[in-house]
């Protein structure tokens, strides 16, 4: 079997560059970041059963979630400051068998304090693993494959935000939502033979050559990037968390499942398309991919009831949300070079926890004091604002040409 080995995102068979795809070992990464959102997402689907199992209320339930978002956003980056030095797989392993133990401990757990707990170390696993999924997958192949590369590696995310919910809903009634996290951890099993048996080595940084997060943070390009993200994603997380309140008033409550099957379907979609064309293209999808969210948020805000439009427009913010964290997170890599690109990620999930946690509280807010009509409206301010960004970040973060710095 061929042995993939560079430190310096060239695979190799012997001494020659080989220009394909490693599949089975991006696919083991696109496996770990599918575990860490499948985790993250799927006690929304189970909320009843651990609320009775536990003998809690259902927004205590819900706190599951919470404490799982707190975890990555502690982790994210301390965790990439202290192992930056450590052997990849190793590192990678050490995640994969914290999802192992804290999975299991949710599943046997009989107490809400212990786990919440387990939930908020399952959340640390989570925002270590995001911090190094990206570049792992960029050091297995040569530069021209880089973005495509990290398209496969992000495959798992879309599925599992697609798959999380009506499938943790599903296994909850046939199962009971202790044996879906017992599942979740025979998974972990077998994705730790997996990476043995596919995923290739790598050393880490020399501590001389590691980027403090001040150095990568005032690069050029990075922090429109982040400020990309952070409005993209408050925008998304808005309309998302508050799906089924937002459907109400349009006659499709009892349809939210198929209006996130659809919203899927087109994500997955995306994915695809994204990953055949962003080592080329990556300014052009993501303005299109921000134009395309935009123009859904304008049909929606002038007053739409149609169920055809309705689910038209889901398609299309489906299909313009499924290769967002593969193009953000290329643009991050490319502006921050092979030095930055294991902190710069963390500080990536860090924004992107915040604007889910953003999500959450703003569409709260506004659906409690305004209504649901007002969704729409502070969409399109959020996205004209991410728009305006990106398309002014022309020479950095997202230039009209592609440029590498390591």
């Amino acid at each position: 079997m061929s042995q993939l080995s560079s430190s310096k995102g060239t695979a190799q068979t012997g001494n020659m560059p080989v220009a394909r795809l490693p599949w089975l070992a991006l696919l083991a990464l696109a496996m770990t970041g599918f575990i860490c959102i499948f985790t993250e997402t799927i006690p929304a689907g189970l909320l009843p059963h651990i609320a009775g199992g536990l003998n809690i209320t259902t927004g205590m339930a819900g706190q599951l979630v919470t404490s799982y978002a707190l975890g990555s956003i502690v982790a994210a980056i301390p965790f990439a400051m202290f192992t930056g030095g450590m052997r990849r797989r190793s590192l990678l392993l050490a995640i994969i068998v914290g999802f192992l133990i804290f999975n299991s401990m949710t599943a046997l757990s009989s107490s809400y304090v212990l786990t919440l707990v387990a939930r908020f170390f399952a959340g640390i696993s989570a925002g270590a693993a995001w911090g190094m999924i990206a570049g792992y997958a960029r050091r297995m192949v040569p530069d021209a494959l880089r973005g495509r590369a990290l398209a496969v590696a992000m495959v798992g995310t879309p599925i599992a935000l697609t798959l999380g919910v009506p499938v943790g809903t599903l296994l909850g009634d046939l199962i009971g939502w202790r044996l879906v996290f017992g599942l979740m951890s025979l998974l972990t099993l077998v994705l730790i033979g997996w990476v043995l048996w596919q995923v290739p080595d790598y050393p880490g940084q020399p501590a001389n050559q590691r980027m403090t997060i001040r150095q990568v943070f005032v690069m050029p390009g990075i922090r429109p990037i982040l400020m990309v993200v952070l409005t993209w994603m408050l925008a998304h997380n808005i309309l998302y968390t508050y799906i089924a309140p937002f459907l109400e008033p349009l006659g499709l409550a009892g349809r939210v499942d198929l209006v996130l099957l659809v919203f899927g379907a087109f994500a997955l979609i995306s994915i695809w398309i994204v990953g055949l064309l962003i080592d080329r293209h990556l300014r052009l999808l993501v303005l299109l991919s921000l134009l395309g969210f935009l123009l859904a948020a304008a049909a929606l805000w002038t007053g739409v009831t149609s169920a055809f439009v309705i689910y038209a427009v889901v398609a299309l913010w489906g299909f313009t949300f499924g290769g967002a964290a593969t193009m953000l997170q290329t643009a991050l890599a490319d502006a921050s070079g092979e030095q930055g690109v294991d902190i710069v990620m963390p500080i990536n999930t860090t924004v992107w926890n915040l604007a889910i946690a953003g999500g959450g509280i703003v569409g709260g807010a506004l659906l409690e004091f305004i209504g649901v009509n007002s969704f729409p409206g502070v969409l399109l301010i959020l996205l004209l604002i991410a728009l305006a960004i990106a398309w002014s970040s022309k020479k950095h973060g997202f230039p009209s040409k592609p440029y590498r710095i390591g």
